[in-house]
């Protein structure tokens, strides 16, 4: 389910939106190491809460485009990689784009409201546990049909917010807002009846 087979052009033409939120990170971290307008790039998108309370609202997006770091950027994309797929699959272009910005988002903006103004982040993980936590909702709805999926993505999710508190200058906050938002959106998307209205409409 979550091991990738497919070819490169494969994989581009079965997952495009995932394919393009990959690019687009990782294109925007190679432009941050350019001299000059690299640190300006960062300097315009990092979440900062003082920022954001003087009125630089995109601070609740931008960030999900930004990592610290070529391992913090590997950890997320790869992730992204191995679990975006069967997401967007399952969901399709649009229902998947709204679960993995909203749960930016929403990461964003919780950090903003339970978090100091000097409080300053980057990075996709919130998003990410949009992932799995849409997968969580799917698990609600189908835990008796779907053995394989609960054996996966369950331990994944158990460990993925253990490591949260136990793994230093991690954005906590984002992480379970992020999940939350995951879930919750995909108790609309996976309700029984939703899911027969989309056979109904191919």
């Amino acid at each position: 389910m979550f091991l990738r087979t497919e070819s490169f052009s494969q994989y581009i033409r079965l997952y495009p939106v995932v394919s393009t939120l990959i690019a687009i990170s990782v294109l925007i971290h190679i432009l941050t190491w350019l001299p000059g307008i690299g640190s300006q790039l960062f300097l315009f998108g990092f979440g900062y809460n003082l920022y954001i309370a003087q009125g630089e609202w995109w601070r609740f997006i931008t960030p999900v485009f930004l990592h610290g770091g070529f391992m913090h950027l590997l950890f997320n994309m790869f992730s992204l990689f191995l679990f975006g797929p069967e997401l967007e699959r399952l969901t399709g272009k649009v229902r998947f784009i709204t679960i993995y910005l909203l749960a930016g988002f929403f990461g964003s903006a919780a950090t903003y409201f339970l978090q100091p103004l000097d409080y300053s982040h980057v990075g996709a993980s919130g998003a990410i546990f949009g992932i799995f936590g849409a997968f969580g909702a799917l698990l609600y709805y189908g835990r008796r049909v779907l053995p394989q999926l609960r054996q996966i993505i369950l331990p994944i999710i158990v460990i993925s917010i253990v490591m949260t508190f136990l793994t230093p200058n991690v954005n906590a906050t984002a992480h379970i807002a992020g999940l939350l938002t995951g879930f919750l959106i995909g108790l609309g998307y996976f309700h029984p009846k939703r899911i027969v209205s989309w056979k109904a409409k191919k």
